[in-house]
């Protein structure tokens, strides 16, 4: 037992231990990174004191920007004067967190003039300095209008009541020069009051604002501000802007009315939409939107029913963000309506109506529906995808009216699943009438293209394609194509080979647009085996665009280009080839490109694929570069190929040398 608390007491003692060694490293290294931050302060200090050029200690004032403490405030203090320098010197004092800064900032003040003075009164006012108030106050008066404005500027940062105090009465008796930054000031102090919950010195300090001979712009900014202060008290001033013959004016109501919330407002709102002028009901009912209060619905909705084309367009997009199921008979009978503009707007939004009792309240409708409200609703079950509107889907694309077939067919393209496919397929291969052919295509390739599971569908079209007419049949291909996958790949390389040449013609030119690289040993098949001249290079150019398009190892690449080389018979194929391997440059390529320098129709692009080549590979292969630039050179070219050749070989033979 005796030996327990013992061997116990040794690992608390070392415990112990450990935790003050790691404790004394901790220490050891925070003093470590102090002394290395003295360390570098000292020396940026140093080179401010010293006769380094102005542009270095720019550099330096900025630096001490991020590491300077109290102890660099003389020095850059110091530059406050210097015209150069003054502006770099008050960055740094901006950002070092100590009074000391604050105090040569002030002290500055009372010994500079014009922009020097301009920039120490802007730096106080940046740090909000209060003790700078009263120096500020007096510069208020300054005979100098910028060094004026700045102090009022400067002032209303700091904000408080001793600001105030020395701003509001001077707003009427300033130079007309220095009034707007006077406002400036006041409305500055007037948000820090605000912000400070001060509401009634905030109020104050807007309202004389607005009342005095001021820029527009500084009116419409303490209007704003006035506004939001008062509160729900403010509703009543927000009124009187949105009534104003002021385009200004209202704009600034408008603006304010998405940011001072209550019901009060809305309501506001909701009461001026119905006295407004049509150009400004649009204007309010966005307005309303963006407050996310679903209070105005009714108001907006109404507006959605009737009145001009503009504002009713409005409300219907609003209705996109605050509507719900209870707007669906509304937005329908508008989506009946002879008004092209109107009845596009309302289907649109009955597209993107958020809900699925919305969803349910289409499908319902559609059973009984008839004339052009079951078309529309067709319509719509295929845009918002219903799956509750299937049986209806189904019962109308067998109509006798050829509109609400073609109809049903898009909108079942955008809903079936896997299982209903051989709808579709059917009404591919057996169309009721020629007019619905491509509606039946379209909504079959859109089915495809949605089904998760692409080799499924595949096997479906495939399966169909056996007992379809030729035109089906390429339908079904061109379907497959955009699909792409093994068993698609396999149906058209197969359909490439069919004793169809209308197949053959389909199924050539879908391969050779084919994606994906898996689709090269097919045409290169097809190159080597087409009786048909045109298919034939159509799938060498479809071979050649794969190494050069599609990503293809590089071994595989200059096989491909290899056996491509075999099978060219026109110059046109061969320069494909040719710009594969300069695009692609590697040893094996290059010997792949020589053979063409004695064509007199390749040799241009020959010798400069071969040179643009060589200058990519001379360093891992110089002896192939050597004798490929010797070819060259013999079959002769422009200057600048020439010039590159004899370079490379040059190159070439230094190498081989040893020489640099």
């Amino acid at each position: 037992m005796l030996k327990i608390r013992y061997f116990g007491m040794c690992a608390a003692f070392v415990a112990a231990v450990a935790l003050a060694t790691a404790a004394g490293q901790v220490r050891a290294a925070d003093a470590d990174k102090k002394n290395t931050a003295e360390e570098r302060q000292r020396k940026l200090i140093g080179a401010l004191q010293s006769d380094a050029p102005p542009q270095d200690k720019a550099i330096t004032c900025k630096q001490l920007a991020i590491y300077g403490t109290r102890d660099a405030v003389p020095a850059l203090g110091a530059l406050l004067p210097d015209e150069r320098l003054a502006s770099w010197a008050r960055i740094a004092l901006e950002a070092i967190p100590d009074a000391a800064a604050d105090e040569a900032l002030r002290q500055a003040m009372g010994k500079l003039q014009g922009k020097l003075l301009v920039g120490v009164i802007n730096s106080i006012g940046t740090r909000r300095d209060a003790k700078a108030v009263d120096g500020l106050v007096q510069r208020l008066k300054d005979a100098d209008a910028e060094v004026a404005s700045a102090a009022a500027v400067a002032l209303g940062r700091i904000g408080g009541a001793p600001a105030a105090k020395a701003l509001e009465p001077f707003l009427a008796g300033a130079p007309a020069a220095v009034r707007p930054c006077v406002a400036e000031g006041c409305i500055l102090c007037a948000e820090r009051f605000l912000a400070g919950g001060s509401r009634d010195e905030a109020v104050k300090l807007y309202d004389a604002v607005r009342k005095a001979d001021v820029p527009k712009q500084r009116v419409l900014e303490a209007t704003r501000g006035a506004i939001l202060a008062r509160q729900s008290a403010g509703v009543p001033l927000l009124v009187e802007q949105l009534k104003s013959a002021d385009k200004a004016l209202f704009g600034i109501g408008l603006r304010t009315a998405r940011e001072l919330p209550g019901r009060e407002v809305t309501e506001a709102l909701v009461a001026e939409l119905s006295r407004a002028a049509p150009d400004r009901q649009g204007l309010l009912i966005l307005a309303l939107a963006d407050r996310g209060d679903a209070a105005p619905l009714p108001a907006v909705l109404e507006a959605a029913k009737s009145g001009p084309n503009q504002v009713r367009i409005a409300a219907m997009g609003v209705l996109e963000r605050l509507g719900n199921a209870s707007c669906v008979p509304a937005l329908l009978d508008a989506a009946l309506e002879a008004d092209a503009e109107v009845a596009q707007a309302a289907k649109a939004v009955l597209a993107d109506l958020p809900g699925k009792d919305v969803d349910a309240d289409l499908a319902a409708r559609l059973p009984q529906a008839t004339g052009k409200m079951r078309q529309v609703l067709i319509e719509l079950a295929g845009q918002r995808r219903i799956e509750a509107a299937l049986p209806a889907l189904r019962k109308a694309a067998e109509d006798s009216d050829g509109q609400i077939r073609c109809a049903a067919l898009t909108a079942l393209g955008s809903t079936i699943a896997l299982g209903d496919l051989p709808l579709l397929i059917n009404r591919v291969v057996n169309p009721q009438k020629p007019e619905e052919t491509k509606a039946a295509e379209e909504a079959l390739a859109a089915a495809c293209a949605r089904m998760p599971d692409r080799e499924a569908c595949a096997e479906k079209l495939i399966a169909a394609m056996s007992q379809a007419p030729a035109p089906a049949k390429c339908s079904f291909l061109e379907i497959l194509s955009a699909m792409g996958g093994a068993k698609a790949l396999q149906a058209v390389g197969a359909a490439a080979k069919d004793a169809d040449p209308q197949m053959q013609d389909a199924a050539s030119r879908l391969l050779g647009e084919w994606m994906t690289a898996d689709a090269a040993p097919a045409l290169l098949d097809l190159a080597k085996t087409a009786a048909d001249a045109k298919h034939k290079i159509r799938a060498l150019r479809g071979y050649i665009r794969i190494a050069r398009q599609l990503d293809v190892p590089p071994a595989e690449r200059v096989a491909m280009c290899r056996e491509a080389s075999k099978l060219c018979q026109r110059d046109e194929e061969k320069k494909l080839v040719l710009e594969v391997l300069r695009r692609n440059p590697c040893a094996e390529g290059l010997s792949l490109v020589i053979p063409h320098l004695r064509n007199t129709g390749l040799k241009a692009e020959a010798s400069r694929a071969a040179v643009s080549i060589a200058e990519k590979v001379i360093r891992s292969d110089r002896a192939a570069v050597a004798d490929a630039m010797k070819q060259v050179l013999e079959a002769g070219g422009d200057g600048d190929v020439t010039d590159r050749a004899k370079a490379l070989l040059d190159q070439a033979a230094r190498r081989s040398s040893g020489k640099k």
